[in-house]
């Protein structure tokens, strides 16, 4: 018998291959999803903006598609090829024999605080009080588990909604709907000044969480190896920029985020740019770290399991064989 979630994915993947417009799928390309609008989106933006897909021969159309579920239904589906997004969204698919596997890493570490309206001061405080997250199941989800955890402070002892992206989980703060949230910048600079409380950064954890990646089928990686490469060529170069030209890179914040305040889009920069990785490798401990947060709502991820079966990462071995990334420094 197929699980809820399952039903849901399968519904989802029917929902999005209808979503994808018919000239984009005619494109001699790729469909790229990402998930969101946060600093941690920026590399995937890079690569589009600054013109470094083109730069190495790839067609490629950017689609928002917002929760983790969605997200990787219409890349199962098939309505696309590439996906930016946590790898808490693959790994449970992959557990149950899906057809997805990581092929690089631009953020290793969690990108979220955890804010709270300026009463709240420690997180105690928060026992009783509504926590808005993006969705079950995804990245934000496992943050707050995370940070809750580190805190002994037991998930029912709080209520814990799905309250939309980053922006509408602010606003919802703001509003006082909602009492706590995880979020990055810019989102986390705009409620400081609004007086909220940052409770913990949970980048600062010593623990890898595999936040960005990049993830596509197995199979279309097998028949499109080609393109897969050269798609990771563009990636890297743009984490590479990212890291190396802040004008550059505040350009394509400035336009993605629709931010013109110069001390926010700074802010966020600098948050973000030392956290990238390059080369765009997973770390293993960053995937242990995800399947025993899984694990918690999954009984299929605990005991042992094989790490590599969710990686790939012959790709970055060939261009590194080949030179690539000493070339780019």
């Amino acid at each position: 018998m197929k699980s809820p979630w399952m039903r849901l994915l399968r519904t989802s993947a029917i929902a999005l291959a209808l979503a994808v417009p018919l000239e984009a799928r005619a494109q001699d390309g790729a469909i790229v999803s990402y998930d969101g609008y946060a600093g941690f989106q920026g590399p995937l933006w890079a690569a589009n903006d600054l013109g470094l897909l083109k730069k190495n021969g790839l067609k490629a159309e950017m689609v928002l598609i917002t929760g983790s579920t969605r997200g990787m239904a219409a890349l199962i589906s098939g309505s696309t090829d590439f996906a930016q997004g946590s790898a808490s969204a693959s790994i449970p698919i992959r557990l149950r024999g899906g057809d997805l596997t990581i092929v690089a890493a631009a953020l290793n570490k969690f990108p979220f605080s955890v804010v709270a309206q300026k009463e709240i001061r420690k997180p105690a405080d928060l026992v009783g009080k509504k926590i808005g997250i993006l969705n079950f199941g995804g990245s934000t989800d496992l943050a707050i588990a995370l940070a809750l955890k580190e805190w002994n402070i037991p998930k029912q002892a709080v209520t814990i909604f799905a309250s939309g992206g980053a922006p509408e989980r602010l606003a919802a703060l703001s509003t006082r709907a909602i009492d706590a949230s995880v979020l990055s910048p810019p989102e986390t600079i705009v409620a400081t000044r609004l007086g909220m409380n940052i409770l913990a950064h949970l980048s600062d954890l010593k623990a890898a969480f595999p936040q960005t990646v990049m993830t596509v089928r197995r199979s279309f990686l097998e028949r499109n190896r080609d393109t897969v490469k050269r798609f990771v060529r563009a990636y890297s170069e743009a984490i590479y920029v990212f890291k190396n030209d802040k004008a550059k890179a505040l350009t394509v914040y400035a336009n993605r985020l629709k931010q013109q305040d110069s001390k926010v889009l700074d802010a966020t920069y600098d948050y973000f740019a030392p956290k990238f990785s390059f080369p765009p490798r997973i770390e293993r401990d960053g995937i242990r770290n995800a399947l025993q947060l899984v694990s918690d709502r999954d009984r299929e991820a605990k005991g042992e399991i094989n790490l590599e079966q969710f990686v790939d990462e012959s790709v970055i071995d060939e261009l590194e064989r080949e030179g690539f990334f000493k070339k780019l420094r």
